[in-house]
């Protein structure tokens, strides 16, 4: 009697050992059990720019490291204080130094800046090609052709301060039109089907360049200043936290090329993360060197 007891006692502690190993060690399970304690709140603007990067790592996050990722679309304003009073963990779209420059100014002391994903970027007054003007200078000679109206995008972006500067400093007789990218963008549909003329807030990449012959107005003033870099911007204590999602965050760089061709094609299928899995299926040498070494395919 004495004999079976024991031997049920040993089965037990053997069975619960087993099913520990299983949960720790089995195949996959190390990633799945420490996935419970790794989750990252991804913070953007909808901007194609700002969605096309933010899916893209947070394909990355959840298929390649085991992350549960939780994205929020908030203002430019609340994209900085959110990393600031840590209901955040990272942004990849501060336009620096001007467009953002005054956000960072006001938190700089609480995040940490990783620096440039991307170099090359550009802001500015758009028209489509056909228009006979090329500076912002030349522009109130032509108010009628425009209706008197810049058309722009939110107006918590940085692209519309520096308009809100420019129509002040070359003394334009504009009304300065606030929407959404999404308006701006049916706007510059409309008018070009129509040959007609507009100028909006642009920026670059982006997505429009590729679909419509477009250029940027001169801007002797440099009121939306010289190129510009895209950074990833992180919370204060995120390295001691979650070190391999810090370490994709400051590995991540990328060129004008690649974030366009990832902004088309969210355009084109209209599913942003289903769009980032295509994109990240489809440059998978760039990905894995953005990977934590234990990540990377070998």
């Amino acid at each position: 009697m004495k004999k079976r007891t024991v031997s049920i006692i040993t089965l037990a502690v053997l069975t619960a050992f087993a099913v520990v190993s299983i949960a720790g060690c089995g195949s996959g399970g190390g990633k799945q059990a420490d996935k419970e304690n790794k989750q990252v709140k991804l913070l953007y603007v909808q901007w194609a720019c700002a969605s096309a990067e933010t899916h893209v790592m947070k394909v990355i996050l959840e298929d390649k490291m085991g992350y549960d990722v939780e994205i929020m679309d908030v203002t430019a304003a609340a994209m900085y204080e959110g990393l600031a009073n840590k209901k955040g963990d990272a942004v990849f779209t501060a336009w620096l130094p001007l467009t953002h420059g005054e956000y960072m100014k006001q938190v700089k002391d609480q995040v940490e800046d990783l620096g440039p994903s991307m170099e090359g970027a550009k802001i500015g007054l758009v028209v489509p090609d056909y228009v006979a003007v090329d500076s912002i200078a030349d522009l109130n000679s032509v108010k009628d052709k425009f209706d008197g109206k810049i058309i722009g995008i939110d107006s918590g972006a940085g692209i519309m301060k520096a308009t809100e500067a420019a129509l002040k400093d070359y003394n334009l007789e504009y009304e300065l039109v606030e929407g959404s990218e999404g308006t701006m963008i049916a706007s510059l549909k409309q008018a070009v089907d129509n040959n007609k003329w507009v100028v909006v807030t642009g920026w670059t990449p982006h997505w429009k360049f590729a679909r419509w012959d477009l250029k940027y107005l001169d801007d002797p003033k440099k009121d939306y200043g010289e190129a510009e870099t895209i950074n990833t911007i992180v919370r204060k204590g995120l390295k001691e936290d979650m070190p391999d999602a810090y370490t994709l965050f400051d590995n991540f760089a990328w060129s004008p090329e690649d974030l366009a061709s990832a902004m088309g094609l969210a355009e084109d299928m209209g599913n942003s993360e289903e769009a980032a899995r295509k994109w990240v299926e489809q440059n998978p040498e760039l990905v894995n060197s953005w990977l934590p070494d234990k990540y990377k395919d070998k």
